[in-house]
């Protein structure tokens, strides 16, 4: 009887133990697969920096390819660094100021950090790629005619000050972020933010040479300036078409099942398959659009259309049907073609690429469309169509107001001091040669002869 009440008591043991290993080993696990997924999100987003620097390439003239190439390779590479000795500690440091602003964290230092759980390394390398990505919108509206010298400033101010304080509002657990603002992957944290910073540099900087000119009449004739290489501007969208997976996807923060609703593993599938159709829709709706308008299927505007999109999505593409984001997507593709014109052609500002149309005025768009179809009652997140009343709504218009406000204002006093000290523009001369020679001394095409578009 000892003998088997012994044997009984082992067994228990064993199993009680072999339970806890498998209970810490499934806990393991998912941590892993948590880590592997959001570096395999932020890898595709890097990857989107390859596919700026080509659709603004392809979108601009032939002797300014290096230098829009240089700016693309920098500004990461910059903002990589400044991101970690000052920008993360402003977005994610410990809350101050009520909710206005990180205070720590600054310089973190990898031997303050536990390595058993590595939660910085993973969240901080996630977080480096959306900065950089916010950073790069702003090298497109002021193509061709800006000093480098002054970009790679302003390109390490707004990684370093002006995104990641907006960021903290609503990312790091800041006043907006209590209102219940939401923006999933970043319609107006991270391409609003951008986008209002390409509209000031802009219209400090001025239009390019010979873009609009006064005649006799007294009426000002707008001048097209082809971009130089469609099918790099077509290979950068399906770039960020591809990286914008990981961009939103990976913005659950993980891969398990985790704490359920919208921030769960689960949710990623919808996540993907609401990007996927939003941007198909953009591209569909603004290729129709343009050809009803210009006659003609215009390849530069269905490809920001697919932009368009997908920026439109970004904040709503965890909380919508696949239905509404398809809706979302074709109304961001017509919305794109009537903002390049509006902004080119009535308020005579010249963005080369459309990025202002793209990454400000869809990335508003898309943060509206979360208080309008957003369907996710477990989360707090109801839009309008969904029984939520006006109050998701409201609170959408507040961030945008708060967000837009504090991106325009300090990035036009960051161009208006660059522009009065270092200088902001090339010369007319360097202009007219091409910022390749001018600026780097070194021509994209090499052996090829390459004259100046007037």
């Amino acid at each position: 009887m000892r003998k088997k009440l012994f044997v009984l008591a082992v067994l228990f043991l064993c199993a009680g133990g072999i339970s806890l290993f498998a209970q810490e080993s499934l806990e393991s696990l998912g941590f892993s697969l948590d880590v592997v997924w959001l570096f395999i999100g932020a890898i595709l987003v890097f990857i989107m920096q390859a596919g700026f620097a080509l659709v603004e390439t392809g979108l601009t003239r032939a002797k300014n390819a290096t230098n829009i190439t240089m700016k693309n390779v920098m500004d990461f590479c910059f903002g990589a660094i400044v991101y970690w000795a000052i920008g993360w500690g402003f977005m994610y440091g410990k809350d101050a100021l009520g909710g206005l602003i990180g205070t720590d964290q600054f310089f973190f230092s990898p031997m303050s950090v536990d390595f058993e759980s590595g939660n910085f390394y993973k969240s901080w390398f996630f977080q480096v790629v959306f900065a950089a990505t916010a950073a790069t919108i702003v090298s497109g509206a002021m193509a061709e005619r800006t000093q480098f010298k002054s970009y790679l400033i302003y390109t390490c101010f707004i990684s370093a000050f002006i995104y990641p304080i907006s960021g903290h509002w609503v990312w790091g657990g800041g006043w907006l972020a209590e209102l219940g603002f939401h923006d999933f992957a970043g319609s107006t944290v991270v391409h609003s933010v951008g986008g209002w910073a390409a509209l000031m540099g802009a219209t400090v900087l001025g239009p390019r040479l010979g873009k609009y000119v006064k005649g006799a009449d007294g009426t000002t004739s707008v001048k097209a300036f082809p971009g130089h290489n469609i099918p790099y501007a077509a290979l950068g969208v399906l770039l960020l078409f591809f990286g914008w997976f990981g961009f939103n996807g990976a913005s659950t923060g993980i891969a398990t099942v985790g704490g359920g609703g919208i921030w769960s593993g689960l949710n990623i599938a919808r996540v993907c398959v609401t990007t996927c159709l939003a941007a198909a829709a953009g591209a569909v709706s603004a290729m129709i659009f343009s050809w009803i308008w210009f006659k003609k299927p215009d390849a530069s505007m269905t490809l920001n259309g697919l932009l368009a999109g997908l920026v439109g999505i970004t904040a709503p593409c965890a909380v919508v049907s696949p239905g509404a984001s398809i809706i979302i997507g074709l109304i961001a593709g017509i919305l794109v073609v009537l903002s390049v014109e509006f902004i080119d052609k009535v308020l005579k500002i010249d963005d080369p690429v459309g990025a202002v149309s793209v990454h400000c005025v869809c990335g508003i768009f898309g943060t509206i469309a979360v208080g309008i179809w957003a369907n996710a009652p477990e989360d707090g997140v109801l839009g309008l169509l969904h029984g939520g009343g006006f109050t998701q709504l409201g609170v959408q218009f507040i961030g945008i107001l708060a967000v837009g406000a504090w991106a325009a204002l300090t990035s036009l006093l960051l161009f208006l001091v660059i522009k009065a000290t270092v200088g902001l523009r090339v010369s007319a001369r360097e202009e007219l040669v091409g910022l390749d020679l001018s600026e780097h001394k070194a021509e994209a095409y090499a052996g090829f002869q390459i004259f100046s578009n007037m």
